[in-house]
């Protein structure tokens, strides 16, 4: 059995980039659609579960839903919104959308309202091996070791967790506060500089002993960003 095939239809750029790569990363077959008429014919084509955001161009969510579920098709749906309204929600839920997630939102908690949704309706969902790629660089969890061009570079265990930490967020700004509480844990006590240390020690090993590109922005009085080439 393959990965369950997840369409998200959003016409946000970024936020569509973002689910997407958390769907992938967690073993997941993830489709794109950035309007209406496109959701709609992937839909139609057959998916195993639809992310689909209220306010798409053309057709919007709620006539998405309206149609599929006119047409008989039961797939799975868990509806995005920017909108706070009670009536909204309601609305979606009667058209037949079986979850609801309102913006902003984190994308872990997408990957994790897809579960509890493929659960529910019993589709069977195995996760894959996760690892994170990016050109040479790998990041294998299950292993606990970062790779460049296959082979293991040794990093030790708080280097590999900062690594994971910021490579699961690409894109994100993370404030160094936060990295001690991931990596560190919260009974930490020690200087938050801490954080820069360890970057350097991954700069070292992957721009300067391995040729990567930079990835870590670093974000003056807050944190860092993974941003690889």
């Amino acid at each position: 059995m393959g990965a369950p095939r997840i369409l998200v239809a959003e016409d946000d750029g970024p936020i569509r980039e973002i689910v997407v790569h958390h769907l992938a990363r967690d073993g997941f077959a993830p489709i794109e659609a950035p309007d209406g008429a496109t959701a709609l014919r992937i839909a139609r084509d057959g998916t195993d579960l639809i992310v689909l955001d209220v306010g798409l161009p053309g057709v919007d969510g709620f006539e998405i839903t309206r149609t599929l579920r006119r047409e008989g098709r039961q797939t799975p749906v868990i509806m995005l919104t920017a909108r706070a309204d009670e009536i909204d929600r309601v609305v979606g839920l009667e058209l037949g959308a079986d979850d609801y997630i309102a913006k902003p939102f984190s994308p872990r908690e997408v990957v994790a309202r897809v579960r509890v949704v493929l659960r529910r309706a019993g589709a069977r969902y195995v996760p894959g091996p996760r690892v994170l790629r990016f050109g040479r660089l790998e990041i294998h969890e299950a292993a606990r070791e970062a790779r460049i061009d296959g082979v293991d570079i040794g990093l030790k265990p708080r280097e590999y967790q900062l690594l994971r930490a910021l490579a699961e967020n690409v894109g994100i700004a993370m404030s160094r506060e936060a990295l001690l509480r991931q990596v560190w844990g919260y009974d930490f006590d020690g200087d938050d500089r801490t954080v820069d240390v360890h970057i350097r020690r991954l700069r070292q090993k992957l721009v300067e002993g391995h040729g990567l590109a930079e990835c870590f922005q670093a974000l003056h009085g807050y944190g860092y960003k993974f941003s690889p080439a």
